[in-house]
């Protein structure tokens, strides 16, 4: 990995991301440690990490410690650095979601993604990008944003973690907020096509909300897209019916209430602001500009990951 600067959020999951932090000091002395040299800076505040990314043109590589948070912050600031003098991008994944993380294969115990990194595979992955706002993993509106914003409250809220929030959450919202948006999608510049959704998502990687295969065939290395629509309107049983095959990617089979596409590119515009996220942010407007940046980011991906 060369000269790495490690950016660790001491927040992440409930406080893993500062012992994170204390493994890697220890771990910087081993003899087997995938690194030349390490840096290790901690964020203090929002947009932290972003500055700290933005300023590692010196790096070899730059190691991410925490959650899709500072997934998103990291990649934020490494995509100012031009791309020749962009470092490679490595993931030690303590977050709650960690959806990221499973689309490189990066083990969720620390000592096991370090050495997973002694192995790793540097591939060129694919970015995507809205309004000019980078995304590593998931773009989506309506339900399924929804879900993702309202379970980082009760994450918040509550001091509790996991998918079992997502899946609570999601059971709120399926009851009591099922709303439908009229849209207006041109995919790769062709002919616009209306309808109306419950769910919108735009994947670079295969999962959201800690593990939901809503593209289960997207690949973050082919250059494309991967969009799963809801079709409205969807009555309560079905919808969570859909929701719980989702989990495992089994709701691919039904194209009566779900449509599939890939796309390089596609603007979105809806009747009136859905709920949206970004990577676990929220995200805001009513008319989005959605494009993927192939191979912009270099990445260590898990021996055999499946990407």
């Amino acid at each position: 990995m060369g000269k790495t600067l490690a950016i660790v959020n001491p927040a992440a999951r409930n406080g893993d991301g500062a012992r994170g932090a204390a493994f890697l000091r220890y771990a910087a002395g081993s003899a087997a440690a995938p690194f030349e040299g390490i840096q290790i800076e901690t964020t203090r505040e929002a947009g932290h990490a972003t500055a700290l990314a933005a300023q590692a043109s010196n790096f070899d590589c730059v190691l991410a410690v925490g959650g899709d948070g500072v997934v998103h912050e990291t990649l934020a600031g490494l995509m100012r650095i031009p791309r020749e003098k962009r470092p490679t991008f490595a993931l030690i994944p303590c977050g709650n979601g960690n959806d990221y993380a499973r689309t490189l294969g990066m083990s969720f115990v620390m000592e096991e993604a370090l050495t997973q990194l002694s192995s790793a595979q540097r591939i060129s992955a694919d970015v995507g990008v809205c309004n000019g706002e980078y995304f590593a993993e998931t773009l989506s509106f309506g339900l399924d944003a929804a879900i993702a914003l309202g379970t980082y409250e009760r994450r918040r809220r509550t001091g509790r973690e996991g998918t079992r929030l997502f899946v609570e959450e999601g059971a709120n919202q399926l009851v009591f907020h099922r709303d439908a948006y009229d849209f207006t999608a041109i995919a790769d510049g062709g002919t616009s096509k209306q309808g109306s959704m419950h769910l919108f998502a735009v994947q670079i990687g295969p999962t959201y909300g800690g593990g939901f295969r809503v593209c289960p065939n997207a690949d973050a290395t082919d250059g494309k897209l991967d969009c799963c629509v809801a079709k409205a309107p969807l009555g309560m049983l079905k919808a969570a019916y859909l929701f719980a095959r989702a989990k495992d990617g089994k709701h691919v089979g039904h194209t009566g209430s779900f449509d599939f596409f890939d796309a390089k590119s596609l603007t979105l515009e809806f009747d009136r602001e859905p709920p949206a996220q970004i990577d676990g942010e929220p995200i805001y407007g009513t008319k989005f500009d959605i494009a993927v940046l192939p191979g912009a980011l270099d990445v260590y991906f898990a021996k055999g990951a499946a990407h």
